[in-house]
């Protein structure tokens, strides 16, 4: 299967942004909707919603999810349909250092994931804390649970098994700054995550983002999302990459 390289323009709407769960607002929310539509000779779908929730249930605790889906159809025959939730829950996020704990569940329909869950433990350490402008580190240990709907990989010793489980290590970088006296906006969430019993066994994602402002509500938005998996089903490439371009509407 080739790269996927998907270029979209079809007025996506984000309200807020980025959640910092350092923030002292006791709830913050996001909300983004794209989509595009061609027709003709050429039929292409591509929907895409995803949500970013950080709630402070007690005094201490702050609560965050991270959830979205993505469909594709390209010529009536659907390329993607994948579900994302990526849970975590802090304690004393205020500080320079505190833990986390860290709960994800994913589908993805092109890589054949029936199922995949993590679950795990970790800590933050704040590299730079300021209002307009964040830097964070986080490293983290999970187990993970991933079944397939196939057993033929692209590697052949782990053919044999629809499902591969392993510990990982994770480190983690999202950070958020407004630069050129606040005429631009970088927004940036990658990882590492490497299997800590398979050395061939790893993935990395950098999430990447451009913003400028318009007026003080409304943003210009280009988002560039590279993603690489070392273990895939047999005839898949290992990487896929997406380009989005639109508007962030915030509500603060």
């Amino acid at each position: 299967m080739k790269k996927v390289l998907c270029c979209l323009f079809f007025l996506p709407f984000c309200l807020s942004a980025q959640t910092n769960e350092s923030d002292t607002i006791k709830l913050k929310a996001s909300l983004s909707l794209t989509g595009f539509l061609q027709g003709g000779n050429v039929q292409t779908l591509i929907f895409r919603a995803k949500s970013d929730v950080s709630y402070k249930p007690w005094k201490k605790w702050v609560f965050k999810t991270k959830n979205s889906y993505v469909y594709q159809e390209f010529g009536q025959e659907k390329a993607d349909e994948d579900i994302l939730s990526l849970n975590f829950l802090y304690f004393n996020p205020e500080r320079k250092i505190y833990p986390l704990l860290l709960s994800f569940i994913s589908t993805n329909f092109r890589r054949e994931i029936d199922l995949r869950s993590l679950s795990g433990v970790g800590v933050t350490y704040q590299v730079l804390s300021k209002k307009d402008n964040w830097l964070k580190l986080s490293i983290s240990s999970e187990y993970e649970q991933t079944d397939f709907k196939q057993e033929n990989f692209n590697r052949s010793e782990f053919n044999g098994s629809q499902s591969i489980n392993t510990f990982r290590g994770t480190i983690w970088v999202n950070g958020k700054y407004h630069i050129f006296k606040k005429k631009l906006i970088l927004s940036h969430e990658s990882y590492f995550q490497p299997s800590l019993e398979q050395s061939n066994n790893y993935r990395w994602q950098a999430d990447i983002s451009l913003e400028l402002p318009i007026s003080k509500l409304l943003n210009f938005k280009i988002n560039y999302l590279h993603t690489f998996e070392s273990i895939v089903v047999e005839d898949q490439e290992e990487q896929d990459r997406f380009l989005t371009f639109g508007f962030t509407l915030k509500s603060h």
